[in-house]
């Protein structure tokens, strides 16, 4: 359910506030009433919920000044202005200041509603969008699953809130187990789209023909093709180089039907398990140039140095949640071991690793060098990590464990300089050169 837009009105003029909010009221719309603008700036900050309707002609702070302070504070607040008869000029001058749209007095009381719901719709927009692209950079919600905080991985999640806005195709690229999916699922969670439909398929999942009718009809049993299905919101193909040539002709004729900028935004996703052969190798030039426009490569987990602790962290707790025991405690060398492996299956064989160690854990056997070991040798020989510097190993393993000390003890200092034999300063001087933030625990 949508949550409730309020209307700020501001106004000297009793009875034309009294007006203008008894009227806003009768159309559904929650009102707040002011008699000037200093007032009404008491209670109007940034990412207001709602709307402001404020005359141009006031005693004090007048409603040019009024509105410059409002953009100043925040530029993506609706202002409706109003204005006295032959005060035009005005008003154009407040639409260049930045406001929503302006009413000449006398004004028809259904325009004052047309225009308050065009504001509320556009706020609502403006604050979702706010609210996604918060969540993204807080490692809240989808970015809890995006975890690291590793220079790649900063600079993935500005990539993601950059293209997220845009209205061009994207092309995800990177290994097997990188998380491309959930990236794509970002994309589109924080972009103008997030309210209308991700459709996903893999492209290697099917024959020609059923992903042909899968994708643009007719489809099985009167299934709606895949490109309406996602009309106007994301379509995502993942497996983007399994597409036949005549597929691909057909997918750049949908894209080039659409125009600019286009309705369905396309997300392709390459899996690279023929790491010989290039994408642009895979697609016909002219189709690859137009998903290729925007580019965004995963980084693998080997690259990502003490986010793989942070990872294994993050993974083991919620498997010990799940199976309602203890998470592993992390030994130096098993940590080392862990930031030292190849990771030729990325996240998701990191994943695979932390709940096999939870659920040794629980039986009180085993040792995660042993599952590391027996992972390798499962997917046989792999490209190896270079070696670090032993002051990285050492860093590593101490942000990792007061990390893991801080959520045990849900962030008591006392417990926590108990535990590791600190004392308070050195504490709080371990805690800052790592980020780590106490509020982030209680």
């Amino acid at each position: 359910m949508a949550r409730a837009m309020k209307v700020a009105i501001v106004d000297d003029e009793a009875d034309m506030r009294a007006s203008i909010s008894q009227w806003l009221a009768l159309s559904g719309f929650d009102t707040e009433t002011y008699p000037s603008a200093e007032d009404a700036l008491k209670a109007i900050g940034p990412d207001f919920p709602g709307v402001v309707v404020s005359d141009i002609k006031m005693p004090g702070m007048d409603g040019m000044a009024f509105l410059k302070k409002l953009m100043s504070q925040d530029s993506g607040l609706p202002v409706i202005m109003i204005t006295g008869h032959g005060d035009v000029p005005m008003a154009v001058e407040a639409m260049r200041v930045g406001a929503f749209d302006f009413l000449e007095k006398p004004f028809n009381p259904d325009r004052m509603t047309e225009l308050a719901k065009k504001a509320t719709q556009s706020r609502r927009m403006t604050l979702d969008s706010r609210a996604l692209r918060k969540e993204l950079s807080d490692g809240s919600t989808i970015m809890h699953k995006l975890v690291g905080t590793s220079p790649a991985m900063e600079r993935l999640r500005e990539d993601i809130l950059d293209l997220g806005q845009a209205d061009s195709h994207v092309l995800i690229d990177g290994e097997t187990g990188t998380g491309k999916t959930l990236v794509a699922h970002a994309l589109h969670a924080v972009g103008p789209r997030a309210s209308k439909k991700f459709v996903t398929i893999s492209c290697a999942a099917w024959s020609e023909d059923q992903l042909t009718a899968k994708l643009f009809g007719p489809g099985e049993d009167g299934a709606i093709p895949l490109v309406e299905e996602a009309r106007g919101g994301t379509l995502c193909l993942e497996d983007i180089e399994a597409l036949s040539q005549g597929l691909q002709a057909r997918l750049l004729t949908f894209i080039n039907d659409q125009g600019l900028p286009p309705e369905t935004r396309i997300i392709a996703i390459r899996n690279q398990q023929a790491p010989d052969l290039t994408l642009e190798q895979a697609l016909r030039p002219d189709l690859f140039y137009r998903l290729g426009a925007m580019t965004i490569v995963l980084p693998p987990l080997r690259a990502r140095g003490e986010d793989i602790l942070q990872l294994f962290t993050r993974l083991s707790e919620q498997f010990a949640e799940e199976y309602g025991c203890d998470a592993p405690q992390v030994t130096a060398q098993e940590a080392a071991q862990l930031l030292q492996a190849p990771w030729p299956g990325n996240v998701r064989q990191m994943v695979n690793i932390a709940e096999r160690a939870v659920l040794q854990n629980r039986r009180g056997s085993g040792s995660i060098a042993s599952l590391l070991m027996a992972d390798n040798e499962a997917t046989g020989p792999a490209m190896t990590t270079e070696g670090k510097p032993l002051k990285e190993y050492v860093e590593a393993f101490e942000r990792m464990l007061i990390d893991n000390t801080m959520r045990r003890h849900k962030g008591s200092i006392v417990a926590v300089m108990d535990e590791l034999c600190l004392p308070r300063r050195t504490l709080n001087e371990k805690m800052a050169k790592y980020g780590l933030q106490r509020q982030d625990y209680t």
